[in-house]
């Protein structure tokens, strides 16, 4: 049910606090149709004179939204409309948990599919570079030394969804195929493997930040602006506690839910 009149609990809106207020509602549900369907937005003209913004300034609202992928603008309409769009739930203990086959072992594709929905994931360079400080200390490689890097997107339903971004010393995998172009038939997880390297466990961080020009480019948002993101880093050890792989996950906040699975370890007693 959609909802007019000034919003009279701020006194001053801006573009931002705009389209927060209406991420709120949209979130809310309160443009839906009746049958619980994806409704409209009113125009932008209307939109401004409940947020006291101009029609210009309403379209810049309008626009950041349909960055964050939680509105669609369609030719020849008058007004926004509400993307149905269900976050992807990004498990990332089941990297640990399924059998790696198929190309890059796509835990997007495994994730996706066991929900009904399409995923894929795009190649979008695969290079050798100097490590930054950040890598490099994960790693626990020496200054100057390179890594090479696998950068990925994940698209979800036609929409890219998030970008996957592996690191590993370039001393280690130089000349192997884990610095093959596109993608590798047996995953590159397999390689490393091969390497003496297995994947044992995992340290994962997360902290909130907005998203990069680069990335924006990459998922799809254009040059507007960032959106809220969750960057999750992952750093991969083999059985001997050696780091391996660092992988940098970008999530745009409304396209993602992360969730972790915790299981509490048995002790000698059995409690």
């Amino acid at each position: 049910m959609t909802t007019m009149g000034s919003r009279e609990s701020e006194s001053r809106w801006s573009v931002e606090s705009a389209a927060g207020d209406l991420r709120t509602r949209i979130c809310a549900g309160e443009f839906r149709r009746p049958d619980g369907s994806a409704g409209q937005l009113p125009p932008a003209g209307s939109l401004g004179k409940e947020y006291s913004l101009s029609r210009q300034a309403m379209n810049q609202v309008i626009a950041k939204l349909a960055r964050e992928g939680l509105v669609e603008t369609r030719p020849g309409s008058r007004g926004a409309f509400v993307r149905d769009w269900e976050p992807l739930v990004f498990l990332p203990q089941q990297e640990f948990e399924a059998t790696q086959d198929g190309p890059d072992a796509d835990l997007l594709t495994r994730l996706v599919e066991a929900v009904a929905r399409k995923g894929e994931t795009r190649m979008d360079a695969v290079t050798a570079e100097p490590a930054d400080e950040r890598i490099g200390a994960k790693l626990g490689l020496r200054p100057g030394e390179h890594v090479g890097v696998r950068r990925r997107t994940s698209i979800v339903d036609g929409v890219p969804a998030l970008t996957d971004d592996s690191f590993v010393s370039l001393r280690l995998v130089d000349g192997t195929d884990w610095m093959t172009p596109g993608s590798v038939a047996r995953g590159t997880n397999k390689v490393l493997a091969e390497l003496g390297h297995e994947l044992a466990f995992a340290v994962d961080e997360l902290r909130p930040r907005d998203t990069t020009d680069e990335e924006n480019v990459r998922l799809g948002l254009g040059s507007g602006g960032s959106v809220h993101a969750i960057e999750l880093i992952s750093t991969a050890f083999d059985s001997e506690d050696m780091p391996v792989q660092v992988t940098v996950l970008t999530l745009p906040g409304p396209r993602n839910t992360v969730v972790y699975k915790r299981r509490r370890l048995k002790t000698e007693d059995g409690g």
